[in-house]
């Protein structure tokens, strides 16, 4: 058999990185017998591809219809590095001893990568591959992804927090006869959020029509544009529902104020900053649904979704008979919600090692607010591409986005 075991195993307990910093790591190999090599490549790719097939009814010279299917897809490439921990491309076999082996690595991440990003028609990833290089046989590969996140701090977004009003008015006409007015008003005290905030939401419904409200829906959706350069241009829109809630029924006349709260899950930031061919945006989806066969009333709010959370607006301090005590937990530094400071290439690097990209130091602005976690995201992508191939070894991944634990919990109830 030989290669017995391979693994990628990086510094950073969640394999999550801000763009600019440095990867480090190192691949481990166990044998269990002696291998020949020619050598060990690792190589470090960022890119985003989109893709998916259209189908076209045609004619032919006789007349006669057919089906005719193409396959779509765009293409973006950030960065590649690749060079030898083991060998090179013209040396001469090396034989590896049985048992377990260890190879360090190094990478320098570019300042200006959008951030990880997996959908249905596309993706922004960022991979690790490494090769044992095997002379006159299949090479073995493994490979895996890590995350990587373009900091979006909502506080230099001046828009992010300001109080956001939704007022949407509708009047029916039913034989002739023109109703009162449905009056439904959304606020949101800012709209600017971070994954495991909670987003407090006041709805209003005055309905002073002649037509039941069967019941009021808000919406915290994901708005993806997908696009694809060759052999044309094309996109595609996809609408994914995030979280919904429902109220009502509001009769004929009636009047209901919610007080309602969605948590933000871990998402990724938005507009996917620096990529051309995939874009993304939230918003809160508000809609009336109204009996008979009136048509619906329904609006939207666009929410910005960060990795730095608003240090000016707060949550409601929990209830507590305690004097508050600030828990920091010692974090790597790695996990401070602001980008930070990335080495530039080390000074023996490994041979032919990576070109690192340097950027300016970075300082914690907002000491107040706590570190985040990393949380995996939803959706979960098989990594194999084009280039891999049957012998390439990967797992499942799902990319990790910075989330935060600051929302209050109420105090016991004692009834």
């Amino acid at each position: 058999m030989g290669l017995k075991d391979c693994q990628i195993v990086l510094d950073n307990q969640w394999n999550t990185y801000y763009a600019g910093q440095t990867v480090n790591g190192h691949v481990e190999f166990t044998f269990d017998k002696p291998k020949k090599v020619r050598g060990i490549i690792v190589k470090f790719t960022g890119e985003a591809h989109t893709e998916w097939s259209e189908e076209e009814t045609k004619k032919d010279q006789e007349g006669k219809e057919h089906t005719e299917t193409t396959a779509l897809s765009g293409h973006e490439e950030y960065f590649t590095i690749q060079y030898y921990l083991l060998g090179s491309k013209n040396a001469k076999e090396t034989e590896i001893e049985a048992g377990t082996h260890t190879y360090p690595f190094t990478c320098a991440l570019p300042p200006t990568l959008p951030s990880s990003f997996e959908g249905k028609w596309g993706h922004v990833r960022y991979t690790i591959k490494v090769t044992l290089d095997r002379p006159w046989k299949f090479d073995q590969d493994t490979k895996m992804a890590f995350t990587v996140i373009t900091p979006v701090d909502l506080n230099k977004t001046p828009k992010c927090q300001e109080p956001a009003k939704l007022d949407l008015e509708k009047t029916f006409c039913c034989f002739c006869c023109k109703s009162g007015p449905l009056n439904v008003i959304v606020h949101l005290p800012v709209t600017g959020f971070v994954s495991g905030q909670v987003m407090p939401i006041t709805a209003e419904v005055d309905n002073a029509s002649n037509v039941t409200v069967d019941a009021l829906k808000l919406c915290l959706r994901k708005n993806i544009n997908f696009m694809v350069q060759q052999p044309r241009s094309a996109r595609k829109r996809e609408v994914e529902k995030i979280d919904e809630l429902t109220m009502g029924p509001i009769e004929k006349g009636g009047s209901r104020t919610w007080e309602q709260k969605i948590e933000v899950p871990a998402l990724p930031p938005s507009n996917l900053v620096n990529c051309g061919i995939i874009d993304l945006d939230y918003e809160l989806f508000v809609e009336a649904q109204v009996s008979g066969l009136h048509k619906n009333l329904s609006g939207v709010i666009p929410i910005t979704l960060g990795t730095v959370p608003l240090s000016s607006w707060k949550p409601p301090v929990p209830y507590t008979d305690k004097p508050a005590v600030i828990d920091m937990p010692d974090q790597d530094p790695s996990m401070l919600p602001t980008l930070p400071a990335s080495p530039l290439t080390p000074e023996n690097p490994p041979q032919g090692g990576a070109i690192g990209w340097g950027v300016p130091e970075g300082n914690s602005l907002y000491p107040q607010i706590p570190p985040p976690t990393f949380a995996e995201s939803q959706y979960k992508a098989k990594i194999l591409g084009k280039n891999d191939s049957e012998y390439t070894r990967t797992q499942d991944y799902a990319p990790r986005y910075p989330t935060y634990s600051f929302t209050p919990t109420a105090p016991p109830s004692n009834y």
